[in-house]
């Protein structure tokens, strides 16, 4: 009889410790998603890894970032690729794939109408970079010359266009048209085999910060003419902005002033369960851990602030998270610096683009063959 207890006694436990075991994993097996990015050696894919590091992870949530060409390819693989659940788009595609959609293009709306908005970042700054020996001193100057405008699909390749048009009421000709790495284009200028290469990073970028003395000492930066026509038009979508001597003190001698476009943070139009559960214990790791991404992240950090400003026709910010962090800032109200100006919340237009067999812009944004 005591035999049989003592036998019945251990299988219980046995079936304790092996279901606490069960609910042990169960817990520390947080969810396995993605991020993308951009340029391996942009802004972007720090911006990723410091989301990873200092917010994700507390959230109990694995976060593998994921370079890509940028932000036109990051809304598709946003929107198709599996495991993807976050991405970081500038405000100029995102508007231009709203356009296309609102022009008739499916597939422009089928990429961008379910993507959601969780906060605007920061300001990108756009360089224009030269040989050094170049006689051009200013970004109006570039007309007719042969630029890299980036990978097609990515942001840069989209705001190097855009910015072509408003400035000179015209496309790039094609034949003056190179679509290379940011690398790629920095080793072409100084070879002579284009004049102009257009890159979009955030300071201090890495590709800048990293690279040879040698290298940099034969390339420079162009300068935004504040009273030419050229300017005026760019700031219908852009921003200006300044490149500082203290980003780069090893490069530059003297602020450059330049033009800017707005990064967001991106999500899809979730509802189930589980990924909305993670995605609001992202947003609750944002909330707390946001000092912490300033403090210890990329630079840019400290230019981010922790609001949901109004937002254009079009663009949505995905609910649940919204909630989250609205009670977050509402908690955060009495901090100081809390609140942010209406120039920031105001998203540019990018132009709308004719209708027709695989446009340049639906080429830019990766539509065409849909």
């Amino acid at each position: 009889m005591l035999k049989t207890i003592l036998t019945g006694l251990t299988g219980l436990l046995c079936l304790v410790v092996a279901s606490l075991a069960v609910g042990a994993a169960s817990a520390g097996s947080g969810a396995h998603y993605k991020i993308v990015t951009g340029q391996e050696r942009g802004t972007y894919i720090q911006i990723g890894a410091d989301l990873a590091k200092y917010v994700a992870q507390p959230a109990g949530i694995d976060l593998e970032v994921m370079p890509s060409k940028g932000s036109a390819e990051n809304v598709q693989r946003m929107r198709f690729e599996p495991g993807v659940k976050l991405a970081l788009v500038q405000s100029d595609v995102y508007q231009a794939y709203l356009d296309m959609a609102n022009s008739g293009n499916a597939d422009a709306g089928t990429a961008i109408r379910p993507l959601r908005l969780i906060m605007p970042l920061y300001n990108e700054e756009i360089y224009f970079v030269v040989r050094n020996d170049s006689p051009m001193q200013t970004i109006n100057q570039i007309k007719d010359k042969v630029i890299s405008i980036g990978p097609i699909g990515s942001g840069t390749a989209q705001s190097a266009t855009t910015l072509y048009h408003l400035m000179f009421n015209q496309a790039i000709p094609d034949q003056n048209v190179q679509s290379l790495s940011n690398e790629d284009a920095i080793a072409a200028l100084v070879v002579k085999k284009i004049d102009v290469a257009v890159i979009v990073a955030g300071q201090p970028a890495k590709l800048f910060t990293d690279m040879n003395p040698d290298l940099l000492s034969q390339i420079r930066i162009l300068r935004l003419d504040p009273n030419v026509p050229e300017t005026a038009r760019a700031k219908e979508t852009y921003f200006p902005a300044t490149i500082r001597e203290s980003s780069y003190p090893n490069w530059l001698k003297e602020d450059v002033p330049t033009l800017t476009v707005k990064a967001f943070l991106v999500t899809y139009d979730y509802g189930l369960r589980d990924t909305v559960s993670n995605l609001n214990r992202f947003a609750d790791s944002l909330c707390e851990n946001f000092d912490t991404l300033q403090e210890k992240g990329h630079p840019k950090w400290k230019q981010v602030k922790l609001e949901l400003p109004p937002l254009t026709k079009g663009w949505q910010y995905y609910p649940p998270i919204e909630r989250h962090l609205r009670a977050c800032i509402a908690r955060r109200a009495s901090m100081p610096a809390a609140g942010a100006t209406a120039a920031a919340a105001q998203q540019p237009a990018a132009p709308k683009v004719n209708k027709r067999p695989c446009s340049d812009q639906e080429r830019l944004l990766l539509l065409c063959g849909k």
